[in-house]
């Protein structure tokens, strides 16, 4: 038996089905406050525009590592 033309395997057929993306979540980092819009921490080394995410013990950037902790201090 011979292998269909151009190396495809007969068991696909068609496209795959469509799936649609998470949207950003950025707008969850902003809160609007009458006139005024207040935003999240964003992170001293990156500039504004890269927000910290906030665990329960720390703040953290994704992008360059940056860590402030929260909470006991010794």
């Amino acid at each position: 038996m011979a292998a269909p033309k151009g190396g495809k395997s007969s068991d696909k057929k068609g496209k795959k089905p469509h799936k649609n993306k998470l949207t950003s979540k950025k707008y969850k980092h902003y809160i609007i406050q009458g006139d005024s819009v207040k935003k999240s921490k964003s992170c001293p080394r990156c500039g504004p525009g890269i927000f910290l995410a906030k665990h329960k013990d720390r703040v953290y950037c994704g992008k360059c590592r940056y860590t402030e902790f929260t909470g006991k201090t010794a």
